[in-house]
């Protein structure tokens, strides 16, 4: 069926063409997103990639499978992009009448951008292969994508062809135009890298275990909502970690985190505010809103919540243009 499909693409037959790389599209978007660490840059990695294997399709040879051909053109055109990108800047904090506190450290990574859930349905129906060391949902992770983004493009990219999809070494390094005595040193020094990026992360991210999530995220929408500081600081755990690209401020701990809470709250931000619920990286998430008094429900942005057993370990904030992605509004009725 897959000989025949390929023989009619070549024909410029497009409805084959669709029909051989539609059950690998999924899958390919979740990979340029990982390497590219934004959602609207992987989209146009993966249309670019479909275009090179549309023009390409007569130079496949078939000594592998479609699928590793598809993973080999998609992975070398986000190196393209990544050696090509002038990344976003960092923005300044610009919320009005709000002074945050002084952030515990810088974030490196400001062009991260969240990813819809309802995206990944049937990525991840393909088995990886043996050789690979993370969950896939692990590896979709805020935590995960941000700390990939610090490794050098061509270290990223065997890291996550080895780690994450389980290529062997020789599938790893053929497809990269690398030996493979080189594609094993990148990847030795992408894992101490990634190693020494993991050891910044709350405890609850490295045990991948989410906890009673449901329930915490409902204790945190009544808790913002209702601007209910104890609640909503006994909801975090000891090493909670709070981030908001493209602002680098990072707060590490429940002091610091309650205190970046503690301001809002002191400006009127919380109490009021409504939290619409969507997911985003296999995550919780709400579209937050400000209360009517600070802009009849406007949108200030997209939170998303990682829990684990004792509670709430990460938030990561995202600015409001991210909302229509998740299909939510720039605004809520008065």
């Amino acid at each position: 069926m897959t000989t025949d499909l390929i023989s009619r693409a070549r024909t410029g037959d497009s409805d084959a063409f669709r029909a051989l790389t539609e059950p690998h599209r999924r899958e390919l978007h979740v990979h340029c997103y990982r390497m590219l660490g934004s959602m609207q840059d992987a989209e146009d990695a993966l249309q670019d990639t479909l275009l090179a294997a549309w023009r390409g399709l007569r130079g496949f040879d078939e000594r592998s499978s479609l699928r590793t051909w598809l993973y080999r053109i998609a992975t070398n055109t986000c190196l393209n992009a990544i050696r090509a990108a002038k990344r976003r800047p960092a923005r300044a904090w610009g919320l009005p009448g709000v002074v945050p506190p002084e952030p515990t450290r810088h974030g490196e990574v400001t062009w991260l951008e969240p990813f819809p859930d309802p995206l990944l349905e049937g990525a991840f129906d393909v088995p990886v292969g043996p050789e690979a060391l993370y969950e896939q949902t692990e590896s979709i992770s805020l935590a995960f994508v941000a700390a990939l983004q610090v490794l050098p493009p061509r270290q990223l990219a065997v890291l996550i062809l080895r780690d994450v999809l389980g290529f062997r070494a020789a599938e790893t390094a053929e497809m990269l135009d690398m030996s493979v005595a080189g594609a094993n040193s990148a990847l030795a020094r992408a894992r101490q890298r990634l190693d020494e990026e993991r050891s910044r992360w709350p405890a609850g991210e490295l045990a991948g275990m989410a906890g009673d999530e449901d329930e915490l995220a409902a204790r945190f929408v009544r808790a913002y909502e209702a601007g209910d500081m104890a609640a909503l600081v006994a909801l975090f755990t000891d090493d909670v970690f709070l981030s908001m690209p493209p602002i680098p401020f990072e707060y590490h701990g429940r002091e610091v985190v309650a205190e970046f809470f503690r301001t809002l709250a002191d400006a009127g931000q919380l109490g009021g505010a409504r939290l619409l619920p969507t997911r985003a990286n296999g995550r919780p998430a709400f579209g937050y809103y400000a209360a009517e008094q600070h802009g009849g429900g406007e949108a200030r942005g997209l939170l998303v919540v990682t829990t684990t057993h004792d509670g709430i370990c990460a938030l990561t904030r995202f600015e409001p243009e991210v909302l229509p992605c998740f299909g939510l509004p720039p605004e809520l009725p008065r």
